[in-house]
């Protein structure tokens, strides 16, 4: 991979995570009822980012949890092909709340589309939010975000690569020619 741009960093990153957060606000009309659910690597701290934010701009200690999309990934072809994975942890009935999927990169929405069908497993919730820290086009579903911190337009030979401090020792996002 070469290296081609720098698009954000760890400032810009925080303001669209506060700037999210005030239009989940918004249109949820409070935060009452709310469950975050981040997409297990980069949506997890993405989500405690988003709760942390809550608390301190409403005073709501909403739920946030995690899922593992793996199990339900469509591009799993071979039957040998079992991928390990840590579960979910859903602290609460997906029943009594509005879920809000966060996740770093959406792209094609089959990450989305997984994500919603494990929810489904476990109940029907109030309504299902995306909240989305890039947008990067390319979609073959039919998906699109509620909340997105920042469009990046891109050709399928790029590469956007999100960095989160407690996974890579660094944050930020760039982008690579593949």
């Amino acid at each position: 991979m070469e290296f081609k741009a720098k698009i954000m960093d760890e400032a810009a990153i925080q303001r669209s995570m506060a700037r999210i957060t005030h239009e989940i606000i918004e249109k949820n009309r409070g935060a009452e009822g709310i469950c975050l659910l981040g997409v297990k690597r980069r949506g997890i701290p993405l989500a405690k980012m988003l709760h942390d934010n809550i608390k301190k701009f409403e005073g709501i200690d909403v739920p946030v949890g995690h899922i593992d999309i793996t199990l339900y990934r469509d591009d799993l072809t071979a039957p040998i092909e079992v991928p390990e994975t840590d579960g979910c942890e859903i602290p609460c009935n997906v029943s009594d709340y509005t879920i809000i999927i966060v996740d770093d990169v959406l792209y094609t929405g089959r990450t989305v589309r997984a994500a919603i069908e494990s929810i489904f497993r476990l109940g029907r919730p109030k309504s299902i939010q995306l909240a989305v820290l890039i947008d990067r086009g390319h979609r073959e579903l039919p998906i699109r975000p509620d909340f997105v911190g920042k469009n990046i337009p891109t050709s399928k030979t790029e590469l956007v690569s999100v960095l989160i401090d407690e996974v890579d020792g660094e944050t930020g996002v760039c982008l690579y020619n593949m």
